[in-house]
């Protein structure tokens, strides 16, 4: 069974639609982007997803051992949340936070597990200091972190390389590839197509009436990809 089953989906927020007929299916150890239009409803698809919006239309089963409280989410940052006056220990440790229970304290396997991931994403020398005075990179790196220690088996990323300048952006896109290699599955909603055919597994091209749903190999033949002066290879 598939770790996500999407049937008929209908997207949309306050009573609204934004797309329709979205099916896909996504199994353990795959790579997927989600492309399409603004306001096609990609970053919705995703808040869908994790249950922070009411699913329209359609319906969304969990299986292959996955609940959806053990999905690793790295929402798009906002201006707020890049100012937030935490320590970046603070920052990742709270990721472990579903597996707290009724404790009202971390023990000392989320402890290690925070620490497994920060070292993990080479950001341990950086424990002590404030989240706001980092890097755009070295904060996405901080979420990434913390996503990892709420799931070891599939991360959700929405936009993340939004504000990084290309350089962080190709080392990010080659930390998720490395992550995916070690046996993570992987969803990423990015404008990014020419990322998405050079890295994904499969494809998922959301318009408000249509979509594609397929192979990397596969959108690369399809309508989709040529009506954006795509090759066809």
């Amino acid at each position: 069974m598939a770790y996500i089953t999407c049937r008929d989906l209908v997207l949309g927020y306050d009573g609204m639609a934004v797309a329709e007929n979205i099916g896909f299916q996504v199994n353990e150890g795959e790579y997927w982007y989600i492309v399409g239009e603004n306001g096609a409803g990609k970053s919705t698809l995703m808040k869908t997803l994790l249950g922070l919006t009411p699913l329209m239309g359609g319906s969304i089963t969990f299986g292959d051992g996955l609940e959806r409280y053990e999905v690793g989410y790295l929402p798009q940052q906002t201006f707020v949340q890049r100012d937030f006056p935490a320590s970046v220990w603070e920052i990742v440790l709270s990721g472990t936070l579903s597996s707290i229970g009724k404790r009202p304290f971390f023990n000392k396997e989320q402890k290690l597990l925070a620490e497994k991931n920060m070292r993990r994403m080479d950001i341990w020398d950086l424990r002590k200091q404030c989240y706001r005075m980092l890097s755009g990179g070295q904060q996405q790196r901080v979420l990434l972190a913390r996503a990892l220690c709420a799931s070891s088996k599939l991360l959700v990323l929405d936009e993340p390389v939004t504000g990084l300048d290309p350089k962080v952006t190709m080392e990010f896109y080659q930390l998720i590839r490395d992550l995916n290699k070690e046996g993570l599955t992987i969803i990423m909603v990015s404008h990014d197509i020419q990322a998405a055919v050079s890295y994904a597994s499969h494809i998922l091209h959301v318009e408000r009436e249509r979509s594609f749903t397929g192979t990397t190999a596969e959108y690369r033949r399809s309508d989709f990809w040529r009506a954006l002066g795509g090759d066809g290879v």
